[in-house]
């Protein structure tokens, strides 16, 4: 397995077919280029795994800070191919993600997940993630995307 950073423009689009599994409500290769490039900006790295010589699996994460956790990396996508899946690609992305934010003096290694993704969950739970709190949201009418 290899694991590296995607960046450019050209492999951020040659990535969506994997993130897509994962967000299936972007539609457009571009229209996701332009989002990851804008939140790549705010510090947003996206993480890549190859199997065989083909992307199967991505690690979208950021290193942040606030009140509650002080410096900590929070994982915002964690995908990997259906093909893929139980190839232990999933465990080797959040650990190469742990690694990356221990290196970078991070306390804490956080990520959300739906109230009824109970897979998921489990999946987390045994690769040491427990459930903190619930997550909180609102849509708001108007705002841009």
């Amino acid at each position: 397995m290899i694991y590296r950073h995607i960046e450019r423009a050209d492999d951020i689009v040659a990535s969506f077919p994997v993130m897509r599994e994962l967000r299936p409500h972007i539609e457009d290769a571009n229209f996701y280029r332009d989002r990851v490039q804008r939140q790549q900006q705010d510090g947003y790295r996206l993480l890549g795994v190859w199997q065989d010589g083909e992307l199967a699996g991505l690690a979208g994460y950021r290193h942040v800070e606030n009140l509650i956790y002080g410096r900590f990396t929070y994982i915002d996508d964690l995908v990997v191919r259906k093909s893929s899946q139980r190839s232990r690609l999933g465990e080797g992305l959040i650990e190469q993600v742990r690694t990356l934010a221990k290196a970078d003096g991070r306390t804490m290694l956080v990520l959300d997940t739906g109230l009824a993704n109970s897979l998921a969950q489990r999946f987390y739970f045994r690769n040491g993630l427990l459930a903190r709190g619930l997550h909180f949201g609102q849509l708001l009418e108007g705002a841009g995307a």
